[in-house]
């Protein structure tokens, strides 16, 4: 183990970092489920809508395009659920990254395309209204962005607030002393 010269070791100087990483990583997890319930939510009382949506991309053949619009807001809320609350956190993560990965490639596609739609990522039939143009570049940037987070909450120290830390699941202590400390003796 290595002493700085306060007498402390390493890893007693990190340890305050990482229940500031947990609440990142909670951050991180509020901001993507709360996306994805909000959009799965505007689009589930309009599956039709959701279809004409995934159909004006013109990347699947028709009947796929058509499961993916009436299930598309079904995976969004439920993803964003459970999320929301913590359950299967790091799994449930990268079902988020994987569902960003392919909106980017979409969208992408439809940009390089010269296609004019509508993502229709919050409701919509991806029509543009008249005289409105694309806003590629920022639903790319929202969506890596939103890659990110599920990427960070796949990757670093589980978060607060969490039914996977209430049920035991994420294999790490979330109980801390008012020092901070993980509440082992330290005399030890």
């Amino acid at each position: 183990m290595v002493q700085l010269a306060s007498g402390a070791s390493v890893s007693e100087r990190l340890q305050p970092a990482k229940p500031v990483l947990s609440w990142v990583t909670t951050a991180a997890r509020v901001v993507l489920a709360g996306v994805l319930i909000v959009a799965g939510a505007l689009k589930i009382g309009a599956p039709a809508l959701s279809v004409q949506a995934v159909r004006a991309y013109q990347l699947l053949p028709d009947s796929v395009a058509q499961v993916v619009g009436y299930g598309l807001p079904v995976l969004e809320i439920i993803t964003g659920l459970l999320l929301l609350v913590g359950l299967f956190t790091r799994a449930v993560a990268v079902v988020g990254g994987v569902l960003m990965v392919a909106f980017v490639i979409g969208i992408a596609s439809a940009w390089a395309r010269g296609l004019r739609i509508d993502c229709g990522c919050f409701g919509g039939d991806g029509t543009l209204a008249a005289g409105q143009d694309p806003n590629y570049f920022w639903e790319l940037m929202r969506d890596l962005g939103l890659l990110l987070c599920a990427a960070w909450i796949v990757v670093r120290p589980s978060g607060r607030l969490s039914l996977d830390s209430a049920l035991g699941f994420t294999g790490e202590r979330e109980t801390a002393d008012a020092d901070g400390s993980d509440g082992e003796d330290d005399a030890a």
